[in-house]
């Protein structure tokens, strides 16, 4: 049917957002173990080379099993691709770091700009059903994710200017994606005050659905 409903799954969604920067935590991590403490170049590039392929695994992924590929998943996968090969290309880790504040401060400004005109965008870039939602949802939705990607931007910036690597890749990892997924879970509550009914479908799966870039 034309009108049908992009196929929706929250946990392989955010398996597809989170695994291939689990790869990259893992590989860097079991290269370094390999060859040693002293060579960090090398398990670096290993890591951002595992990065890339992952990257490029997740985006066919969502669209044979899912039938789409999300524009933040586009927007990920770009990004780490071409700061994966400069990172690679000058052997500094820097540019793989740049690259979260990078997507975040993308989509702020591109929800920001959707509020100001009276466009609740999230709607578009998530291209998630979220049946009974209201205007009004989605509008609150955009502006809570707009000021999270805002506070997610200017946290990088700090821990990458502040930490060593190894430090700021392991909070990266975990401390972030346990900070969006608790972001994402507190929303329900003010989406479902706003006409969200989550059917049979857990509450996970939308969170699922509602976490931001993982790269």
């Amino acid at each position: 049917m034309a009108n049908a409903k992009p196929a929706h799954n929250g946990t392989l969604s955010l398996a597809l957002d989170f695994g291939p920067l689990l790869v990259f935590f893992l590989t860097y991590k079991g290269a370094g173990w390999i060859w040693g403490s002293g060579n960090p170049i090398t398990a670096m590039t290993f890591g951002t080379a595992a990065f890339m392929a992952s990257i490029v695994i997740a985006v066919i992924i969502s669209k044979v099993k899912l039938g789409r590929v999300s524009p933040m998943l586009w927007l990920s996968a770009m990004l780490i691709l071409f700061f994966g090969g400069l990172t690679i290309y000058f052997h500094d880790q820097r540019f793989i770091q740049l690259k979260p504040t990078i997507i975040y401060a993308f989509f702020a400004l591109m929800l920001f700009a959707g509020l100001l005109r009276g466009k609740p965008l999230l709607k578009y870039l998530l291209q998630a059903a979220y049946d009974g939602l209201t205007e009004t949802g989605w509008m609150k939705l955009s502006r809570n994710w707009a000021l999270f990607f805002v506070a997610m931007a200017v946290a990088n910036e700090v821990m990458r200017r502040s930490m060593d690597f190894d430090t700021w890749l392991a909070v990266k990892v975990w401390g972030v994606t346990i900070v969006s997924v608790v972001f994402a879970a507190a929303n329900i509550p003010m989406l479902m005050r706003h006409g969200l009914t989550l059917g049979e479908e857990p509450a996970s799966d939308d969170i699922g659905e509602t976490s931001p870039p993982q790269g």
